[in-house]
């Protein structure tokens, strides 16, 4: 990875020198928090209406099988940034959450905004980063000229206490206990704090308007120049608060936190189609790479929807990583196409990168792909025939049309062609496919290194029993 980073290192230097090449892309990620497989019309679910999120679909490409690298936001998000499974570097679990914390994404690892800066692009990332608290994590500190967002993994929207807001709780609160409600005073933010760059900042909009703010002027500002622009959304991670603006836009839904959750969703389409209409007025929109997933599945609870996939975040099942995935970039991907072979979230880098114009290694220190050539024709392959999970001694793989967990000392195979809600588990009647995708996974786990960190929890509550089997999903 050091030497790719000189090869960028070169590069860069000749882009900064006599100004990044006019046909060179922008790139906007926008990376949003624990959004269901079925919390959007991405997938034809009766939903809240989002027709921005669905405008990237219908101007692009709709992943049906869109993966990230593990099932809860940090990990993932480390996986999104480098290009590399993040079991690679130790990366495995959530960082603790304290202020002295000194757990983050090892500094020696590339980040995409590295990449894409040394290739003479200016990077801003406005959001959710939960890669590390210290300051040597700092986005501005790992390829980011600008931030403003939160180092944490969650905080509170607004102030509970405004007039206008309906919340469910606040952030950190205990659900049962009294300090959840909105009328006790609120003390503002501590180590959830926001900021810009390295100093704390106030801020008084709804924390989805916030950063759709931030977004546009970031966009505005570099217009006249590649940009690449990170946006990681907080919606739709708890806790469920919103304005009344948006709440009063679901009278028909009676169940609060429901209301609030669909309200919550809406906030954030609004959001991205406030960005996508930045590029346009810009005359930016035909050369700009926009690629919009989630960091893992939703929740497993009744106020979202992975379906028609099983459980959700924290596991290892299809709810977990198999996420809402489009992108859409008008001067290169076809427009209106849906795209069913599997792809990865670590496929963003090397499909960037590539865009950027800088040259992959062939080392094979990358474990995604340039997308670009699969979506436009000029490769028939397919992106992946594997794909990996670790946590801890829990794991997974799909190969295929084949996917196998194991977790709780036993296996669990499903046909995903036949059965994408994962419900006949085959591993005793298909013994043949259990072995050759363990063989596949050992090869692959032999590549890997032990978390740098111990696990920060485990859900083990009967909602995330598998066929009557309690399972320790570790995060």
């Amino acid at each position: 990875m050091r030497l790719f980073l000189k090869l960028i290192l070169v590069l860069g230097c000749v882009a900064n020198a006599y100004g990044a090449d006019a046909t060179s892309p922008n790139v906007v990620l926008i990376f949003v928090d624990d959004l269901g497989y079925c919390d959007t019309e991405l997938y034809g679910c009766d939903t809240v209406p989002t027709p921005n999120i669905k405008r990237i679909a219908d101007e692009g490409v709709l992943f049906t099988d869109g993966y990230v690298s593990s099932p809860v936001c940090s990990p993932s998000r480390a996986g999104l940034l480098t290009g590399r499974y993040q079991q690679r570097f130790g990366h495995e679990f959530l960082p603790g959450f304290a202020p002295d914390d000194d757990n983050g994404l090892p500094p020696e690892e590339v980040t995409l905004a590295d990449a894409l800066k040394e290739a003479g692009y200016v990077t801003g990332m406005v959001g959710k980063w939960h890669l590390g608290l210290q300051e040597r994590f700092n986005p501005v500190n790992r390829g980011f000229d600008e931030f403003f967002g939160m180092l944490s993994g969650a905080t509170d929207y607004l102030d509970p206490t405004r007039e206008d807001a309906r919340i469910m709780r606040r952030a950190g609160a205990d659900p049962n206990a009294a300090e959840s409600s909105s009328e006790l005073p609120w003390k503002r933010r501590s180590t959830d704090s926001l900021m810009r760059g390295t100093t704390l900042v106030e801020e008084d909009d709804y924390l989805t308007e916030a950063f759709t703010r931030e977004a546009v002027e970031f966009i505005s500002q570099h217009k006249s120049r590649p940009f690449f622009l990170y946006l990681p959304y907080t919606a739709v991670h708890g806790p469920l608060q919103v304005t009344q603006e948006y709440y009063d836009r679901f009278p028909h839904i009676e169940e609060e936190g429901n209301r609030i959750y669909a309200a919550m969703t809406s906030a954030l389409d609004d959001g991205v189609g406030v960005v996508l209409n930045a590029l346009r007025e810009h005359g930016l929109e035909e050369n700009t790479l926009v690629v919009f997933l989630s960091d893992n599945g939703a929740g497993v609870s009744d106020v979202c929807s992975n379906e028609p996939l099983r459980l959700g975040k924290q596991t290892m099942f299809e709810g977990g990583v198999r996420v809402p995935f489009t992108m859409k970039w008008p001067a290169q991907i076809p427009k209106g196409m849906t795209y069913a072979h599997p792809v990865s979230a670590l496929d963003i880098f090397p499909t960037a990168v590539t865009a950027a114009g800088v040259k992959l290694p062939t080392d094979g220190t990358l474990d995604g792909v340039d997308l670009i050539p699969y979506l436009n024709g000029s490769n028939s392959d397919e992106p992946h025939d594997k794909l990996f999970w670790r946590a801890g001694p829990i794991w997974a793989a799909r190969e295929g049309d084949w996917k196998l967990i194991y977790a709780a000392d036993r296996f669990w195979l499903y046909d995903l062609s036949t059965d994408i809600g994962e419900i006949n588990n085959l591993a005793d009647k298909r013994q043949d496919v259990v072995k050759r995708i363990t063989a596949s996974y050992t090869q692959w786990n032999a590549g890997n290194i032990e978390p740098l960190w111990p696990s920060f929890a485990a859900k083990n509550m009967p909602a995330f029993s598998v066929d009557g089997v309690p399972v320790n999903w570790t995060f």
